[in-house]
Protein backbone atom coordinates (compact mmCIF):
# COMPACT_ATOMS: atom_id res chain seq x y z
CA UNK A 1 0.00 0.00 0.00
CA UNK A 2 1.50 3.32 -1.10
CA UNK A 3 1.13 6.50 0.94
CA UNK A 4 1.30 10.23 0.35
CA UNK A 5 4.75 10.23 1.98
CA UNK A 6 5.88 7.56 -0.51
CA UNK A 7 4.61 9.66 -3.41
CA UNK A 8 6.32 12.81 -2.12
CA UNK A 9 9.64 11.03 -1.49
CA UNK A 10 9.63 9.22 -4.85
CA UNK A 11 8.55 12.29 -6.84
CA UNK A 12 11.14 14.58 -5.26
CA UNK A 13 13.83 11.96 -5.96
CA UNK A 14 13.15 12.28 -9.71
CA UNK A 15 15.61 14.66 -11.34
CA UNK A 16 14.50 18.28 -11.51
CA UNK A 17 11.23 17.79 -9.61
CA UNK A 18 9.95 20.55 -7.37
CA UNK A 19 6.82 20.76 -5.23
CA UNK A 20 4.44 23.72 -5.06
CA UNK A 21 0.81 24.35 -4.08
CA UNK A 22 -1.72 24.07 -6.90
CA UNK A 23 -5.43 24.77 -6.25
CA UNK A 24 -5.47 23.10 -2.84
CA UNK A 25 -3.25 20.22 -3.92
CA UNK A 26 0.50 19.64 -3.92
CA UNK A 27 1.86 19.70 -7.47
CA UNK A 28 5.08 18.05 -8.59
CA UNK A 29 6.68 19.35 -11.76
CA UNK A 30 9.77 19.64 -13.90
CA UNK A 31 9.03 21.75 -16.99
CA UNK A 32 5.33 21.17 -16.27
CA UNK A 33 3.15 19.44 -13.69
CA UNK A 34 3.07 15.66 -13.93
CA UNK A 35 1.31 14.66 -10.70
CA UNK A 36 -0.80 16.35 -8.06
CA UNK A 37 -1.55 15.05 -4.58
CA UNK A 38 -4.92 15.68 -2.92
CA UNK A 39 -4.88 17.56 0.38
CA UNK A 40 -6.12 14.46 2.23
CA UNK A 41 -3.17 12.45 0.86
CA UNK A 42 -5.36 9.61 -0.39
CA UNK A 43 -5.49 10.32 -4.11
CA UNK A 44 -3.13 11.60 -6.75
CA UNK A 45 -3.70 12.70 -10.34
CA UNK A 46 -1.09 11.61 -12.89
CA UNK A 47 -0.54 12.93 -16.41
CA UNK A 48 -0.35 9.98 -18.76
CA UNK A 49 -0.92 9.73 -22.48
CA UNK A 50 -4.46 8.56 -23.30
CA UNK A 51 -3.04 5.13 -24.26
CA UNK A 52 -1.14 4.83 -20.98
CA UNK A 53 -4.26 5.91 -19.12
CA UNK A 54 -6.36 3.26 -20.83
CA UNK A 55 -3.79 0.57 -20.04
CA UNK A 56 -3.43 1.56 -16.37
CA UNK A 57 -7.21 1.68 -15.88
CA UNK A 58 -7.64 -1.70 -17.58
CA UNK A 59 -4.84 -3.40 -15.63
CA UNK A 60 -5.66 -1.94 -12.20
CA UNK A 61 -9.26 -0.64 -12.17
CA UNK A 62 -9.37 -0.51 -8.36
CA UNK A 63 -6.38 1.82 -8.38
CA UNK A 64 -6.72 3.98 -11.52
CA UNK A 65 -9.60 5.88 -13.12
CA UNK A 66 -9.82 8.57 -15.77
CA UNK A 67 -10.47 12.03 -14.32
CA UNK A 68 -14.15 12.56 -15.29
CA UNK A 69 -13.85 15.77 -17.33
CA UNK A 70 -11.90 17.31 -20.20
CA UNK A 71 -8.68 16.86 -18.23
CA UNK A 72 -9.35 13.12 -18.21
CA UNK A 73 -9.63 13.09 -21.99
CA UNK A 74 -6.10 14.54 -22.09
CA UNK A 75 -4.75 11.63 -20.02
CA UNK A 76 -5.12 12.90 -16.46
CA UNK A 77 -5.74 9.84 -14.34
CA UNK A 78 -6.67 9.63 -10.68
CA UNK A 79 -5.12 6.98 -8.45
CA UNK A 80 -6.20 5.66 -5.09
CA UNK A 81 -2.82 5.43 -3.36
CA UNK A 82 -3.93 2.72 -0.93
CA UNK A 83 -4.57 0.42 -3.90
CA UNK A 84 -1.03 0.83 -5.30
CA UNK A 85 2.11 -1.04 -4.35
CA UNK A 86 5.31 0.95 -4.03
CA UNK A 87 6.46 -0.50 -7.36
CA UNK A 88 3.21 0.54 -9.10
CA UNK A 89 3.52 4.04 -7.65
CA UNK A 90 7.12 4.33 -8.78
CA UNK A 91 6.19 3.19 -12.29
CA UNK A 92 3.30 5.69 -12.48
CA UNK A 93 5.53 8.54 -11.30
CA UNK A 94 8.34 7.69 -13.70
CA UNK A 95 5.90 7.39 -16.60
CA UNK A 96 4.29 10.78 -15.88
CA UNK A 97 7.66 12.42 -15.12
CA UNK A 98 9.07 11.32 -18.48
CA UNK A 99 6.38 13.37 -20.27
CA UNK A 100 6.87 16.48 -18.15
CA UNK A 101 10.26 17.52 -19.51
CA UNK A 102 8.95 18.96 -22.75
CA UNK A 103 6.36 21.65 -22.99
CA UNK A 104 3.72 21.03 -25.67
CA UNK A 105 4.19 22.89 -28.96
CA UNK A 106 1.86 25.83 -29.47
CA UNK A 107 0.08 26.06 -32.77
Amino acid sequence: MATDDDLRDMALALEGTSEAPHFGRAAFKVARIYVTLAADGRRANFKFTPDEQEFKCMMAPAAFARVPNAWGKQGWTTANLSKLSSAELKNALETAWAHAHKKPKRR
